[in-house]
C-alpha cells in the first residue's frame, strides 16, 4: 500500500481521520446488510493492519487476511493473536483454491496495485458467493481540493471514478455491481464531528459522489454478463 504500518494507524488517530473511519464504518455496515455472517468464510486482500478486518471479524465473519507487505502482517498479527489466519501474499497471484471463501474483501487496495484488473479476477475466483470493493473515489471534492498534484503517498495512488470502476468490476468479474453507496462528498476540512460540517458529511450518498465508495458484487442468483462466469451462478447443493 505504500504506508509503514506507524503511519497508517496515526492517521486514524487524527481528528480527521477518525472522523473518516467513522464513516467508513458506517458504510461498511450499510453496504454488507444484505449478506449473511455467521459460518460464513471471508478473505480480505491487501488487509494492512487489520484495522478493517477486525471490524468484519466482529460483525460475524470467518476472516483471513493477506498482503504482500511484511510489515503490515506482524502488525495485523499483533492485533489479532490466534483469532484469524494472516498470510503474507501476493493479491494478484493468490496461494488460494477456486470458491475457498464466500466472499472477498477489498478496501483501499486496488489503488495501490500495478494491476488492479489481475487482483479483482483473483479475487472473484477464490470467492464462491460475492466481493465487496471499497475506493478512492477520483471525482469527489477530497480528490480535487486535497490529493490532486500532491506528491504523496495518496496523491500517487491510482484513483479511479465510479464509472471506471464498473467498467473493472464487468471485465473483471463477469458481473454488475449490486450495491454502491459512498461517504464524505466534503473535502478534508469539513470532515468534523459538530455543525454543518458533520451534517453534511454524515449520510450516505451515490458512489460517484463521496470519496471514499463501497461497492457490493454478488454472485448468487445474479445473472452473469459473459458466460465464462455462469459457473458462480450454480445452486448451492443441500
Amino acid at each position: 500500500m505504500g504506508w509503514d504500518p506507524e503511519r497508517y494507524e496515526e492517521w486514524f488517530d487524527t481528528p480527521e481521520g477518525r472522523f473518516a473511519l467513522d464513516r467508513e464504518a458506517h458504510l461498511l455496515q450499510a453496504v454488507l446488510a444484505g449478506w449473511p455472517r455467521r459460518g460464513h468464510k471471508l478473505l480480505e486482500i491487501g488487509c494492512g493492519t487489520g484495522l478493517f478486518l477486525e471490524m468484519l471479524y466482529q460483525m460475524g465473519f470467518d476472516v483471513t487476511g493477506t498482503d504482500n507487505s511484511p510489515e503490515m502482517i506482524m502488525a495485523a498479527r499483533k492485533r489479532f493473536q490466534n483469532r484469524a489466519e494472516l498470510h503474507l501474499g501476493d493479491g494478484e497471484h493468490l496461494g488460494y483454491c477456486d470458491n475457498e471463501f464466500d466472499y472477498a474483501f477489498l478496501w483501499s487496495v486496488l489503488e495501490f496495485t500495478e494491476d488492479p484488473a489481475t487482483m479483482l479476477k483473483e479475487a472473484a475466483r477464490v470467492a464462491e458467493k460475492g466481493l465487496l470493493i471499497g475506493y478512492l473515489n477520483k471525482h469527489s471534492l477530497y480528490y480535487s481540493m486535497n490529493i490532486k498534484n500532491s506528491d504523496s503517498t495518496m496523491g500517487n495512488a491510482n484513483w479511479h471514478t465510479w464509472c471506471e470502476m464498473q467498467d473493472l468490476i464487468k471485465k473483471a468479474t463477469g458481473f454488475r455491481p449490486t450495491v454502491a453507496r459512498s461517504v464524505l462528498p466534503g473535502p478534508t476540512q469539513t470532515w468534523k464531528t459538530s455543525g454543518v460540517c458533520k451534517m453534511v458529511n454524515s449520510g450516505l450518498f451515490p458512489p460517484f459522489l463521496g470519496a471514499f465508495t463501497a461497492v457490493r458484487v454478488d454472485f448468487i442468483n445474479m445473472k452473469p454478463l459473459n458466460p465464462l462466469f455462469a459457473w458462480k451462478t450454480e445452486p448451492e447443493m443441500g
